[in-house]
């Protein structure tokens, strides 16, 4: 196991110990991409990294639904993840990133 593959192991761990114990949400606004594959029914890491590639490119989620945009994450990953999803701080929310719901 090469240092990096170890950190993100650790980082990992870490993560789902917090989510253990935690209010049991994740930020899909500022959350890191080892506390939303921990905290999200059905994503890993690459989706998690998708998570953040998009949020990035595009600004602040505005609602849970957005999280549909995001390639590999559909409405039904969205639906069995409701509960533990939060948006945080949407004030500078990107008003092109439309959510998939009307």
């Amino acid at each position: 196991m090469n240092f990096k593959t170890l950190l993100a192991t650790l980082a990992l761990g870490l993560a789902l110990s917090f989510s253990a114990f935690g209010a049991g949400t994740v930020d899909i606004n500022s959350d890191d991409a080892p506390t939303l594959a921990a905290g999200l029914n059905g994503v890993g890491m690459k989706k998690a990294e998708a998570i953040i590639a998009y949020r990035e490119a595009n600004g602040p989620f505005a609602d849970a639904d957005a999280l549909a945009n995001v390639k590999g994450i559909g409405e039904k990953t969205v639906e069995h993840n409701r509960e533990s999803i939060s948006v945080g701080s949407t004030a500078t929310a990107n008003p092109t990133a439309k959510s998939s719901k009307k």
